[in-house]
């Protein structure tokens, strides 16, 4: 695996190539997952080499479906990969993990391995930050923008819905950012309940 080379090159597209509305969906974004990746995994006692750099090649691609479609993003991500990933000595094994982790992260998210838990939870680690207002901003001026979303009022009771039926999967998450999500959600309720 040429993971270096891998990351430089799908920052570089994602530079290039990203629509500019996807205010959420952005370089940002996907090197925020990448950090939150490293940081779950290790906390969970993963250190073989191998494991850690699937999940840095899945976290820096879960989102290359972007450069091609909006909805079904997972699904068109998982070709790309295939595509991708052999030019720079990925095996058809290890694509096939780093699939079955970008898959797990389509919403309602169904992780069925560690792996895939780790990415589901940093794909949505900022639900639990202090940043959570910042950051669903971006979301809702994207979906706004796609006329996925009316107005402030509507997103908000969207957030309270999702944020009531999501949880984390690694006891990293539950442990480190469960709290704060629980305070995010109590001040969004509280929003839409006025």
């Amino acid at each position: 695996m040429k993971l270096c080379e891998a990351e430089a090159f799908i920052l570089k597209e994602f530079r290039k190539r990203l629509s500019e509305t996807l205010y959420y969906h952005s370089v940002d974004h996907v090197l925020d997952v990448a950090e939150a990746v490293s940081r779950i995994a290790f906390a969970e006692g993963i250190t073989d080499v191998e494991t850690l750099s699937l999940l840095r090649t899945a976290a820096l691609f879960h989102d290359v479906g972007f450069l091609k479609t909006y909805a079904g993003h997972e699904e068109k991500g998982c070709e790309m990969v295939h595509r991708i990933l052999p030019d720079f000595d990925y095996a058809d094994e290890q694509i096939l993990i780093i699939c079955g982790m970008i898959r797990a992260t389509e919403i309602p998210q169904n992780p069925t391995n560690k792996l895939e838990e780790i990415l589901c939870d940093a794909d949505l680690d900022y639900l639990g930050r202090d940043d959570f207002e910042v950051i669903a901003r971006y979301l809702f001026c994207e979906l706004r923008e796609r006329k996925m979303v009316k107005d402030e009022k509507s997103w908000n009771q969207i957030q309270v819905r999702f944020m009531k039926k999501h949880h984390y999967w690694t006891p990293t998450s539950n442990r480190t950012r469960q709290p704060k999500k629980q305070e995010n959600l109590a001040y969004l309720q509280s929003v839409v309940d006025q």
